[in-house]
């Protein structure tokens, strides 16, 4: 495995994908000539040139992107190589149709979109290999290597496949998993219904059937179907790394817009993480959204440095509303991602496409060219990181961790459970949104890591929880931790059956009480609750066991229970909340919980984000105004982007600042 960041790279990098296939080849000069005066230094290429560098089977053409490579190379350009395995040519599938992806119902995908290979096709991984490494021979010691890039956003458009191939794939790996058909039986616990399996041939894909298929037959295929993408990756990455060892190897994650892949496994098989994230435009806080996308990333990555490998300029087009992006709000996005840990910030695309399906989505050179307003921001933005250089590899740090589990989701998210309101990410956003009110850095974390160095974990949305994470965090809580877990935590093991003693069991010494049973409102429908609170969506019917109660229900079917609870476990607490809080109510039970940890909130401006990276020899506050009026910064330093420095610096309205801090936190 590569170690360390990009080969020879001593600044922030910045760019975007740059598609040159689908201009002439006489405006490539103009294109880098561009690229120079706009501070790019990293461009992403060959992602969809599958057809023009293979146009027939074993069959090369690389005239095109020698050319291109020697012109970036002569710019001081470095290219991030992508593999172009997400859209194979029209003659693998006419050699292939049995690599078409069928999805559930039974429907054949046809060709002329993108990612629509299955990912057990075994010719599909043999021609994506074979690609990768002809690649690699070609140009894995071409100096203006700096990363391979393979594939792109696995897991989209299309993550699940239930072709033939599929299914045999699929039978492979669950008898790599339960090992034996009694195994398999138990854990699927298919006495109910009558779906007892005696031979392995029977067993399927859970295609659409009758009514509800097994939950935790789906719940085993959707970890399936991430494996089977991760192998993909796993083959293309080995065969480039035969003839490349030196160069590091990563794609593009999706952490928080694609829920069909485990990150956590994933960032295991990567040299450096890298992700895609757009802004979602129908959120009026999509700036939140945007920062629980980048911590997300930097703790798949273990805290260490990140590529932004995608984001947008302005608007995209895909969304049924694709607002463009205000005057600074490039800036604002852009540092946001750096001051969570990304050490690269590249764009989708470098120049916008004139035909194809993308021809409305935003690109660093717009249609409108050169004089408009997007083409200055995208030059003002790479002038202001080019001097900010020295923040490469700085560390961020936080107190407070939120669980985050794939497999939980997975399995929330199917069908039948207690209410069609329960929804795993409406509660991480809106706790997470508390957080970053409060001005908290926040880590995500899986149940089953080490959380000994938070003082705060919160558990939003651990439906599924394993015996071992449950463990896990009994000894967090015990050694002085402080927890938080909201309803619906606790509720199956890893076979989404219901814990051995019931609702919440493996945390019922945690927690001091146990759920009785679930009390979901109507539509509409909200409880009041003692401290004049109110919630909506659930409650529950909570039998205490130790615990305290914080705030009870004052009405609804579970009046006079407790809704908010504290239980001392140890050196440390435990709290739960056993209905749906917003935000501004959350600050009310956060408050305690704050105390408990020994955390205290910010009580500055509330739409003004403000993260610190730590280097060896100096710290540095990333600060973005996302409100209307100014503000102080509180501390002082030198502004890296513009040069002013003082004790008091001011941060305009809608402005950014990077400052490198007089005094060194410790």
């Amino acid at each position: 495995m590569a170690s360390g960041w990009l080969r020879g790279v001593s600044a922030i990098s910045y760019g975007g994908d740059y598609n040159p296939e689908q201009w002439p080849e006489e405006t490539w000069p103009e294109d880098i000539e561009l690229m120079r005066q706009a501070g790019v230094n990293l461009v992403s290429v060959g992602v969809f040139s599958w057809a023009l560098i293979e146009p027939r089977p074993g069959e090369y053409d690389f005239g095109w992107m020698d050319r291109l490579f020697a012109l970036l190379h002569d710019a001081g350009i470095r290219i991030s190589l992508g593999t172009p395995t997400a859209s194979p040519p029209a003659w693998f599938f006419h050699e292939h149709p049995e690599a078409r992806v069928v999805t559930r119902d039974g429907t054949v995908l046809g060709f002329g979109s993108r990612g629509m290979a299955s990912p057990s096709s075994a010719a599909y991984r043999e021609a994506s290999t074979s690609i990768a490494r002809v690649l690699a021979r070609r140009y894995g010691d071409h100096p203006a290597l700096a990363v391979w890039h393979v594939h792109n956003e696995y897991g989209a458009p299309v993550s699940e496949c239930y072709s033939e191939e599929s299914t045999r794939a699929f039978r492979r790996w669950l008898q790599d998993r339960h090992g034996s058909l009694d195994a398999l039986n138990h854990a699927w616990g298919t006495a109910f219904w009558g779906q007892r399996y005696g031979e392995w041939d029977h067993v399927s894909a859970p295609a659409v059937s009758a009514s509800v298929v097994n939950p935790a037959q789906r719940l085993d295929f959707a970890r399936f179907s991430s494996d089977a993408l991760l192998q993909c990756f796993i083959a293309e990455r080995d065969a480039i790394r035969a003839e490349c060892p030196d160069i590091p190897i990563t794609t593009n994650f999706m952490a928080g817009t694609c829920p069909s892949v485990d990150l956590w496994k994933w960032a295991d098989e990567v040299d450096i993480v890298a992700n895609d994230h757009y802004l979602v435009a129908a959120d009026p806080r999509s700036h939140v959204g945007l920062a629980l996308s980048a911590d997300l990333t930097r703790s798949i990555a273990r805290g260490r440095p990140w590529i932004l490998m995608e984001h947008s300029t302005s608007g995209v087009n895909w969304q049924p509303r694709n607002l463009a992006k205000r005057s600074g709000e490039l800036a604002r996005n852009a540092l946001t991602h750096l001051g969570r840990g990304a050490d690269a910030v590249m764009f989708f695309q470098w120049k916008a496409s004139r035909s194809g399906a993308e021809k409305f989505h935003s690109a660093m050179l717009p249609h409108a060219g050169t004089g408009s307003r997007i083409w200055s921001e995208v030059c003002a933005l790479g002038d202001g990181l080019g001097r900010l250089g020295e923040l490469l590899g700085a560390e961020v740090r936080a107190d407070v961790a939120v669980l985050w589990d794939w497999e939980s989701f997975w399995a929330q998210d199917l069908e039948w459970r207690p209410s069609e309101d329960l929804s795993h990410r409406e509660r991480i956003d809106t706790f997470y949104d508390r957080l970053w009110r409060d001005g908290l850095t926040v880590d995500f974390a899986h149940p089953e890591s080490d959380l000994s160095a938070y003082r705060l974990v919160v558990a939003p949305a651990s439906y599924l929880l394993t015996d071992v994470a449950a463990g896990n965090l009994r000894r967090y809580v015990e050694s002085g931790g402080t927890l938080v877990v909201s309803y619906f935590s606790a509720i199956v093991d890893g076979n989404d059956a219901v814990h051995a003693g019931g609702y919440v069991a493996p945390l019922r010494d945690v927690l001091g009480l146990t759920v009785e049973e679930f009390l979901p409102l109507r539509a509409g429908g909200t409880v009041r609750l003692t401290a004049g609170l109110t919630g909506d969506v659930w409650s529950d019917d909570v039998a205490l066991e130790g615990a305290e109660v914080i705030v009870a229900f004052e009405d609804g079917p579970g009046a006079g229970k407790p809704a908010i609870t504290r239980n001392v476990l140890g050196d440390g607490s435990a709290y739960y909340l056993a209905t749906r809080l917003g935000v501004d109510e959350l600050a009310v039970v956060l408050r305690q919980a704050y105390d408990d940890a020994g955390i205290v909130p910010a009580d500055g401006a509330p739409e003004v984000e403000i993260i610190r990276r730590h280097g060896d020899d100096a710290d540095y506050l990333i600060a973005v105004n996302h409100g209307n009026r100014p503000v102080d910064l509180p501390a002082g330093g030198t502004d890296l982007l513009t040069g002013e420095a003082g004790d008091s610096l001011k941060l305009d309205a809608g402005g950014a600042r990077v400052v490198r801090v007089t005094t060194k936190e410790t």
